[in-house]
Parts: structure tokens; sequence; C-alpha cells
């Protein structure tokens, strides 16, 4: 709820009254069946319990020929960079679920009945400190992603490109489905 009344307050502050904030699970969207022309998830689908549920969601409340896009932290797919992605991503905030693999996303997608129209992989940099107060990350929590990136592999720190204040990139995928 606290995002969503940024969100209130900033479409307010900016007169825009064609926005309307609803609570719900992307699992169990709260809107009409065909509702929407354009869909669209930044970050957040990482959080979700069912990334097939709610893609089957999304296509649900999406119109004929409308499209979603969404933006999220991207797995490389490889198990060591995975295990290491999904570690540092729980320590920081516990109701993080899965980054999912590009083949994943791909095959959800297309298992949702949603067709992709392109996709991008893209490289993302985290500033550590602001990464971690974003979330409110116990002190403790932040403590454990620093000694875990300091102890892994060479070829964890080479691709995550991490540096010794704990400074990051990661990959994100970037795609447009339409229904």
């Amino acid at each position: 709820q606290p995002m969503l009344d940024v969100v209130a307050a900033a479409a307010k502050d900016r007169n825009l009254d064609n926005i309307r904030t609803v609570h719900g699970a992307a699992e169990c969207l709260p809107f009409a069946e065909g509702e929407f022309d354009f869909v669209f998830s930044r970050y957040s689908a990482h959080h979700w319990s069912d990334l097939g549920l709610a893609l089957r969601e999304v296509r649900r409340v999406l119109k004929p020929g409308g499209v979603a896009a969404f933006v999220d932290v991207l797995s490389p797919g490889s198990p060591l960079l995975d295990t290491y992605l999904q570690t540092v991503e729980v320590l920081r905030d516990t109701s993080h679920v899965r980054d999912y693999s590009g083949a994943e996303w791909m095959r959800q997608l297309s298992e949702a009945g949603l067709h992709v129209r392109n996709s991008s992989r893209q490289r993302l940099r985290l500033e550590y400190t602001s990464w971690v107060e974003r979330m409110r990350t116990p002190e403790v929590l932040r403590a454990a992603i620093l000694k875990l990136q300091q102890a892994m592999g060479q070829e964890v720190r080479d691709y995550y490109d991490i540096q010794a204040d704990g400074t990051f990139s990661t990959d994100v995928l970037v795609v447009f489905a339409e229904r």
C-alpha cells in the first residue's frame, strides 16, 4: 500500500486525474477481462509467487492486440551465477522469489498465450548503498551480502563486476509481448 500511496500522491500533484491505484496480487488481478490496452511491470515479477499464473492474468486483462511490457532482473542461467544472484537478492529483500532466465521468461510468456514482439538484454549498474537503502535492508544482512561478494570466486566477481564497496552490475530483460 505505501507504494500505491506514493503513486496516488504523485498523480494528484501532477493533476493526472485518470490514474487510480488498486491493491491486488499479480496472480489474481482485480480487473475485468480485456480491460487494458497496455500492461507494464517494472522490477516486480521477481516478487510474484507464480510467474506463469501472473502472466496468464496479464493476458486475461489485456484487450486483443494489447501489449504487455516487462522489465526485470534476469538470471544468467548458469547454476553458479544464478545461485549467487538469488542469494544476494533474498538477503537484500526477503520478499524476493526468483529472478528468471531468458529461456524461463520466453517459455512462460508462450505458455500464457502472449506472443513476444521483441526482447533485449541490458546491463544495470547497482550502486550498493542506494540498492540496500531502498529496501531498508537490515545491517546484518548488508554485511552478509558484502561477505558473500568477497567470498565468491573470480568467475562470479568478474561476471557481476563486483566492486570493493559492493557495487555490481546485473542483467536486465526488457520484453514486449502481445495478446
